[in-house]
């Protein structure tokens, strides 16, 4: 066996698959998570966790043969077509081998090299190889310089689904002295849109419904039997929604700005997590044409809307066949099913929705309701039957005034089945809640308050006392902190997203108690509709709560901060309770996942290109990339196929599995950053250990000399009345308990602890599982940090059965603790925040030890800032220890909401 294999294959499975060898602890990681994972418990109750689906009677997406005829149950799927016969003998062609390939995706893609990276690179390798053959002739490298590298890269096939250009043209009468738009070809840059899972109903164990993924909705249901009914033929057919997004992005360039008009599809039959995993699901498949209005005249931007809807029916020709006869396509599950195709929900933001409706801007898309009075809640429903109506009923200038209504406008689902516009308009967390509602209105409004209600320089240091509080609030795992507060020009929706984390108690105390209640209000609808998995009584609780919303946000009103909230970002809180039951959980069609896609599709792209007539060049970067892996385990491989193909025996290959299971644990888990995804299925909760002892000279090993070097007296007694329980749990603790009781063992000291945990709506894994880093460090940059947690003290739900706590030590298996007791029996009514503080007894924080498995998660505070200005030495880093009463922070992310509130 040649020794680099014996070093790539020694991790081998401890559970009894004494044959399983795996190259890394990530390999065997994996195999454990799936064989052999402890399954996670029903308390987490989001997602599909003891959940009932039933299944639509009609399109349920049958295996078929190639002939379309049903497969008898439990029949094997068809084998994946191959193209074996047709490939050239090297497989990867144009290169020569998959080192020279992935030399060149190494620098091409990875890196983004420059030439002279390149150059380098290649003199590199060339030396590599006279270093090993010494005097013998040396083979020469397949590339001479950088050049090379390009031409092979140019001479990738573009794949199955390349992108062709198709041209539009102004067919109306020209003017004597047309202006440009009028003789100009657009160019539509295309790719073909067709490149599971039926409808069905989720309940939970209380029988109560649950929207979730978008096949989880009322929508599909009705399509699917909209389908059936008008051809009885579909039965058995799949259900193969389209969901489509686009708005536009802006390439900074030194002399201005570069537009670009991307539009994304994705398969309805996607769960959630897979649509938010900003990767692949999500296709860019063409670049919109979409001329500037520059021009302010009616022909002209009658134009540039009829040019937008033509180019966005243009990518939907491909599925028009499809949308009434059945196409037979191939699964990912190697079946074949007969797939009917529709035009699914539509993420995008409301200018672009003003452009898709054909309605005037200030109105709603969705409904007649007029700008005066948007949330009227007798306004009726948008059809394309009630557009059709007016327009052939109607004068051109009573439709403009009674329906604002663009009757030389034809909207691009006009031209595809059942598919309606109005209907299909997707609810936009990002833009129409984060970004709209919440921060370009609340915040805005909260400034603008201060300013009307204060002398200017008082109102200018109450901002900048609100950015200082905003500023300092503890530091939490994946909680951005804002520097220099809000105050600041270029805001992305993660900016948004971190600011609502901390933005409710920087406020209190210098605005009335409602805007705070308002504010407060508001957070708990966005989290609630945020959630991966939406039950029908958290859909009740939004609806309550945004009656609320719309009661309190009249203070801005009556403060003066506005005056109406007549606003159609705003108005789409109406709109919201519909479709989550329409289309599922609002979180898998979002616009935060076309925007992070325009990364990869456009910004990178654009980089890579030589900004000349970029998009040509942007548009072969994009189908190039491909394929992952390393290059040493390929060759590896090759030198010796024998063995891989033979079964590894476990006694051989595993005699340093713990000290590398061990190195490699602490590269995956506690070098990457303190918030994370946890790949694999669903597990159990659980909090451990770095792998990492401290150092002795840091941390002795026996305990009271450990207790001197932390300088907590009262480990001492702590720990041993934590040995007493453990040991004798009904029997009194002696006083004093070192007379009674002594420890002479080893006590092993951490920095720092991961709780995993299920939390699908938040950055996870596959299976939905999230892991944060709890820190106890007192040399953690050049100072102390102690984190909070959560402790479970009960059955009862939310913080009735929790209490806040903060180490002061992490050892093995237990934690030195002071708690924070809750202030009263319930939140607080001005924030809905639990308020906490830390317990003290004649000046002096008593202090416990717990066992490690009775800590939840960590949890993160919000300091009750009371009244007046921080003092110039305050900082962030001794936020905890600096006030007396705390908030805690249930907005912090999706999972402590659902967590904490009840």
């Amino acid at each position: 066996m040649p020794p680099v294999l014996s070093k790539l294959y020694r991790f081998s499975c401890t559970y009894g698959c004494k044959k399983r060898v795996f190259r890394s602890s990530g390999g065997l990681q994996q195999h454990i998570n799936c064989v052999h994972a402890e399954l996670s418990s029903d308390s987490e109750n989001e997602e599909n966790l003891r959940t009932t689906v039933h299944l639509h009677p009609h399109l349920t997406g049958t295996p078929v043969d190639k002939d379309g005829k049903p497969l008898p149950k439990h029949a094997r799927p068809a084998l994946l077509p191959t193209e074996t016969a047709h490939m050239p003998l090297n497989p990867w062609a144009p290169f020569n081998s998959r080192l020279e390939f992935d030399f060149a995706y190494h620098h091409y893609v990875d890196r983004k090299s420059p030439k002279s990276a390149i150059n380098t690179g290649l003199d590199l390798w060339l030396a590599a190889k006279l270093d090993a053959l010494k005097s013998d002739k040396c083979e020469p490298l397949p590339w001479a310089n950088a050049e090379g590298v390009y031409a092979t890269i140019d001479q990738i096939q573009e794949g199955v689904a390349p992108f062709h250009t198709v041209y539009f043209q102004y067919k109306g009468p020209l003017l004597t002295h047309p202006p440009a738009w009028m003789t100009t070809k657009f160019e539509l840059c295309v790719r073909d849109a067709r490149q599971v899972l039926p409808p069905y109903q989720q309940y939970d164990s209380k029988n109560e419904r649950v929207f979730s993924n978008l096949m989880s909705g009322n929508w599909p249901w009705r399509e699917a039997t909209k389908i059936h009914s008008n051809d009885p033929s579909t039965d058995g057919a799949m259900l193969v929604p389209v969901v489509s997004g686009l708005n536009k992005t802006t390439v900074s360039v030194a002399t201005g700005s570069q537009e670009y008009h991307p539009f994304y599809i994705s398969l309805g039959n996607l769960s959630n997590a897979a649509c938010r995993g900003h990767v692949d699901s999500v296709i860019p498949v063409a670049f919109l044409p979409i001329p500037k209005e520059t021009e302010k005249r009616k022909d002209y931007q009658r134009f540039a809307r009829q040019l937008y809807h033509e180019c966005i029916a243009y990518i939907f020709s491909p599925l028009r066949a499809g949308m009434t006869t059945p196409e037979i396509v191939q699964c990912p599950d190697g079946h074949l099913r007969r797939a009917v195709y529709s035009i699914g929900p539509v993420i995008a933001d409301y200018p672009e929705q003003v452009w898709l409706s054909g309605i005037v801007q200030g109105w709603c898309p969705k409904c007649l309701a007029c700008p005066e009075n948007l949330d009227d809640p007798s306004a009726r429903r948008r059809t394309h039957e009630k557009t059709d109506f007016a327009i052939n009923t109607y004068s051109p200038t009573e439709i403009w005034e009674r329906f604002r209504i663009r009757d030389d406008v034809v909207p691009f689902t006009h031209h595809f089945p059942q598919a309606d516009i109005h209907e299909l308009m997707a609810p936009d967390l990002l833009h129409q809640l984060i970004k709209g509602t919440f921060k370009d209105h609340i915040v805005t409004w909260v400034n603008e308050y201060i300013h009307a209600n204060h002398p200017e320089a008082r109102a200018l240091e109450i901002i900048q006392d609100i950015d200082r509080r905003i500023s300092g609030v503890p530091t939490f795992p994946g909680l951005r902190r804002f520097k220099d507060g809000r105050d600041f020009n270029q805001w992305t929706g993660d900016d948004s997203k971190a600011l609502m984390k901390v933005y409710i108690a920087a406020i209190a105390e210098y605005v009335p108690e409602r805007m705070v209640q308002c504010l407060a209000v508001f957070m708990n609808i966005c989290y609630i509709l945020r959630r991966n998995a939406i039950s029908a009584s958290a859909l009740t609780e939004a609806t309550a709560e945004r009656e609320k919303f719309h009661e309190l946000r009249s203070v801005f009103v009556e403060e003066g901060s506005r005056q109406h909230t007549s606003l159609p970002r705003q108005h789409a809180l109406s709109h919201f309770i519909p479709a989550v039951q329409n289309f599922g959980s609002p979180n898998g069609l979002c616009s935060s996942i076309t925007e992070s896609r325009h990364i990869t599709a456009v910004k990178e792209p654009w980089r890579q290109s030589n900004r000349f007539n970029a998009l040509p060049q942007m548009l072969t970067i994009i189908v190039q990339r491909m394929l992952e892996g390393t290059t040493a385990w390929y060759t590896a491989m090759q030198m010796s196929a024998s063995f891989l193909d033979a079964p590894a025996g476990g006694e051989e290959h595993g005699g340093d599995t713990e000290a590398g299971d061990s190195e490699v644990e602490m590269e995956e888990d506690w070098r990457l950053d303190d918030v994370g995804p946890v790949q694999g299925p669903c597990l159990a909760p659980s909090v451990k250990l770095s792998q990492t002892r401290e150092r002795l000279e840091n941390y002795p090993r026996e305990l009271n000399e450990l207790a001197a070097a932390i300088q907590e007296p009262q480990f001492v007694d702590a720990f041993l009345q934590y040995l007493h329980e453990q040991r004798h749990p009904t029997t009194p603790i002696p006083d004093p308990i070192q007379q009674y009781l002594s420890f002479s063992g080893r006590i092993y000291v951490h920095h720092s602890a991961v709780a995993r945990f299920f939390a699908p709506s938040d950055a996870c894994g596959s299976g939905g599982m999230q892991r944060k880093t709890i820190r106890c460090n007192r040399y953690w940059k050049g100072g102390v940090r102690r984190d909070t947690i959560l402790v479970s003290q009960s059955d009862e739900p939310g913080m009735y059965g929790m209490i806040v706590a903060r180490l002061r030590l992490l050892f093995e298996f237990c934690a030195l603790v002071q708690w924070f007791p809750t202030q009263g029996e319930e939140p607080d009514p001005l924030t809905g925040l639990w308020k906490v503080a830390p317990e003290e007894e004649g000046g002096v924080a008593p202090l416990q030890v717990i066992s490690l498995s009775t800590i939840v998660r960590g949890v993160h505070l919000l300091p009750v800032y009371g009244k007046g200005r921080l003092p110039e030495s305050y900082c962030y880093t001794t936020a905890l220890d600096k006030f007396q009463e705390y908030y805690v922070n249930s907005f912090i992310d999706h999972h402590a909401h659902e967590l904490l509130v009840v």
